[in-house]
């Protein structure tokens, strides 16, 4: 199965930007998986961010991340990353990656989170103000 392993984390005064990396274990392949972002915030529901359909292609992000946040695919590196910008203290959290098989069908991000059954550990993210 594919194991996923976050990077990238760290702190940062709001306004600021950080890239998070999503290093698979395996090949990913448009064939195979849906990748998406999720993070999850102390005394709150895991959300998701971003995520990749890759029945065609489409880029998904959730309302509060939209403009600021950008998601790709790179799989000569088997590598999914997050661009994150203009970052605030709402978005601080543990961000985590998940893989979902495309041979369950696409799930939008505001489906449970366990929809995605691969998940890495997470990379934490603070943000001051």
């Amino acid at each position: 199965d594919v194991q996923l392993v976050e990077s990238g984390g760290g702190s940062v005064q709001a306004g600021g930007s950080l890239t998070l990396s999503c290093a698979a274990s395996k090949v990913i392949t448009p064939t195979r998986y849906y990748m998406a972002w999720f993070r999850q915030a102390p005394r709150k529901q895991r959300e998701g961010v971003a995520a990749i359909n890759t029945d065609d292609g489409t880029l998904h992000y959730s309302d509060s991340v939209k403009g600021r946040f950008t998601v790709s695919l790179d799989s000569t590196e088997n590598t999914l990353y997050l661009r994150m910008a203009n970052l605030t203290p709402e978005d601080a959290g543990t961000y985590l990656c998940a893989a979902r098989d495309r041979s369950l069908g696409w799930k939008n991000l505001d489906a449970d989170p366990y929809e995605y059954h691969v998940w890495g550990r997470g990379t934490q993210v603070t943000v001051s103000s």
